[in-house]
């Protein structure tokens, strides 16, 4: 079985992952999953990298919590979440977030919840490098406002 949680620098599969997670489960009738990528621009900026850091351990504990609360408000069956870490360029991937149940409403639900709470509450400090230097990124009111729409907290901490 799959570990619900990776945090590393090596990119990923979708295919390999969403074959693990479906992998001999005949309930499955719905996958949804997301992946996001570096930009090369944010805030009218040029960005040539963005580098994350996080708190090995407690990272994963907040996702595996995140995960669990997923499994407890939607119908779901299994979930699947990789961030990267390190240094990574425009057009990498930086983040999966994939789920499956037995229909797809369930699956899309529990996988927006999962990456609005990824947004907002997983303790990860990204930094972007720009022509104009080094810069951290802070979180946008329109994640803060996606989070608030599940009765998510704001935690100033990751911003």
């Amino acid at each position: 079985m799959t570990a619900r949680v990776a945090i590393q620098t090596a990119d990923f599969s979708l295919n390999d992952e969403v074959a693990a997670l479906r992998l001999q489960d005949p309930r499955v009738g719905a996958v949804c999953s997301f992946i996001g990528t570096v930009r090369d621009r944010n805030d009218g900026s040029t960005v040539a990298s963005m580098e994350l850091e996080h708190y090995p351990g407690m990272t994963e504990k907040a996702i595996e919590a995140m995960i669990d609360q997923a499994m407890q408000r939607f119908d779901i069956y299994a979930a699947r979440v990789i961030h990267r870490v390190g240094l990574l360029q425009p057009l990498e991937q930086i983040v999966l977030v994939a789920v499956t149940s037995a229909h797809r409403g369930q699956s899309f639900l529990a996988c927006e919840f999962l990456m609005d709470y990824l947004k907002t509450q997983a303790p990860f400090w990204k930094k972007e490098q720009t022509p104009q230097g080094a810069r951290w990124v802070d979180a946008r009111q329109s994640d803060d406002a996606a989070a608030a729409r599940w009765g998510l907290p704001v935690l100033p901490q990751f911003k």
